[in-house]
């Protein structure tokens, strides 16, 4: 794995080559994958660098993004890849996705007609990738498999089984016939028309909003399969809590549209016909699959934000297991499945109170290093006393790290960028393992000599920049030897 620094080198002699110069690169929060984001500014725009070790993943990305875009499909188009083809730079999509439009949507009790319209373009572009995309697409490059087969929805059960079910002792389920079970739902899925692109994640959060419109990311994954998938994959994202009425709307215009772009391409009709035929069977092995990724996430991994999403999928299954559509049963499935609900008050649990950043500016001579008065002990301190100091220059005296003269003054120097994009990896690790643990404070300090120009310059900044990475933070900063303050609601 490369050193952060040596990451950097790289996305910045990618940019060179570009013939522009990066003049921020810096470090975006982590995600469910091991893939690592850097926002990139350069001189004439911004764009992203991604760092993966893992090569032949890329290289599906690398190809399927060309393909894709010949298609006239809107995904990020890859700028520059590094000789290793571990780090490449593609569009900069912004920071809006579907998701933040739904989240909005449940906050005030309903989905509005912008949001269903944003679904709407999503699921004509989905038929895109599903019946055009599909045509001469270099499946030979596809990761980790080319085709959802046999193995591949085996692969999606037992992670059910191996992360979720086998982590709650309460449940008790005889495996021999739970695998019964799954050969019995691989074998009715294998029937399925599969001859299509399926994206594979195809949900709100990998939906980029610009100017309206929807972009899509992480496809990386994506294969031969079956239709089903993907639209259930979107509707049924459980902590999106679709009603169900919107759902179905949804799938009518899926298959009405479906129909016209097969006709168009010379596909066969009886495709769209089969589509109802099979759709409980994908409902249910998504929903299963996605149990098995919060079981993974969330209690092996113990990232807070996936165990506060099993609620909604369990009560989803419980909800299929009492209207079962499936033309056959599966016993031991539907038992486990019926003893879901004494899960249900170990997860339902309240919503952690938002985690507060506390940012301040300090005098190491007037004060000294801060209390932390919310009693965990304090957080960081960072010292910026071996970086330039205006302080010494005359037409700074009477300024702070707030004035702008000061900012462009420290904006100019090496050694600012360097301690900030440090600082920043530091600081955005703990952010995302305080919000994955739930804990409900943080502080970080900056001082310098006097408290007036260093200190200030960065507590500013690094404010700012938790604010615009972590929205769902409330950033409070203090220059406390200026006796002024700062803060940002969560939003």
């Amino acid at each position: 794995m490369q050193a952060l620094e040596e990451i950097r080198k790289t996305i910045a002699e990618l940019v060179a080559e570009l013939g522009e110069k990066a003049l921020e690169i810096n470090a975006m929060p982590g995600s469910g994958s091991s893939r690592r984001y850097f926002r990139i500014k350069t001189d004439h725009r911004y764009l992203i660098g991604a760092y993966n070790l893992n090569i032949e993943e890329n290289e599906a990305f690398f190809s399927f993004s060309k393909h894709f875009r010949e298609c006239g499909l809107p995904v990020p188009e890859i700028f520059a890849i590094s000789p290793s083809k571990e780090i490449y730079i593609q569009t900069d999509l912004g920071d809006v996705s579907m998701f933040n439009h739904v989240e909005n949507c449940l906050k005030n009790g309903k989905y509005d007609d912008e949001t269903i319209a944003l679904y709407k373009k999503s699921l004509d572009k989905l038929i895109d990738f599903q019946i055009i995309g599909h045509q001469d697409l270099d499946y030979s490059k596809a990761f980790p498999t080319a085709a959802f087969d046999a193995m591949s929805i085996m692969d999606d059960l037992n992670y059910f089984k191996y992360c979720f079910l086998r982590e709650h002792e309460e449940i008790s389920c005889n495996e021999t016939r739970l695998d019964s079970d799954f050969q019995r739902i691989t074998q009715y899925i294998l029937e399925t028309p599969s001859d299509f692109f399926m994206y594979r994640d195809f949900q709100s959060r990998n939906i980029m909003i610009v100017n309206n419109e929807p972009y899509f990311i992480d496809y990386q994954g994506g294969r031969k399969g079956p239709l089903q998938y993907d639209v259930v994959s979107l509707l049924y994202q459980v902590k999106a809590r679709m009603p169900q009425k919107l759902r179905d709307d949804l799938v009518d215009y899926y298959k009405h549209r479906l129909a016209k772009v097969c006709s168009e391409n010379n596909f066969n009709r009886a495709t769209t016909e089969s589509f109802d035929k099979y759709f409980p069977a994908f409902v249910l092995l998504r929903l299963l699959q996605v149990l098995g990724a919060y079981g993974f996430r969330g209690l092996i991994q113990k990232k807070l934000h996936f165990l506060q999403s099993i609620p909604y999928a369990i009560r989803e299954l419980i909800l299929i297991n009492e209207k079962w559509t499936l033309p056959f049963e599966l016993p031991e499935l539907q038992t486990v499945i019926r003893q879901f609900s004494i899960l249900l008050p170990k997860y339902e649990i309240i919503e952690p109170e938002r985690l507060t950043v506390t940012v301040n500016s300090f005098s190491y001579k007037i004060g000294g290093i801060p209390f932390d008065k919310s009693g965990n002990g304090g957080g960081f301190v960072f010292d910026c006393r071996a970086l330039p100091n205006p302080g010494r220059y005359s037409e700074f005296k009477q300024k702070t790290g707030e004035d702008p003269e000061v900012q462009e003054f420290m904006n100019d120097k090496p050694d600012t960028h360097f301690f900030l994009q440090n600082v920043q990896l530091l600081v955005f690790q703990s952010i995302d393992n305080y919000l994955e643990r739930g804990f409900k404070n943080l502080q970080i300090n900056f001082g310098c000599t006097g408290g007036q120009h260093r200190s200030v310059f960065f507590a500013q900044k690094i404010g700012e920049m938790i604010h615009a990475n972590y929205p769902m933070v409330n950033v409070e900063i203090n220059h406390l030897t200026q006796h002024t303050s700062h803060a940002y609601e969560a939003r």
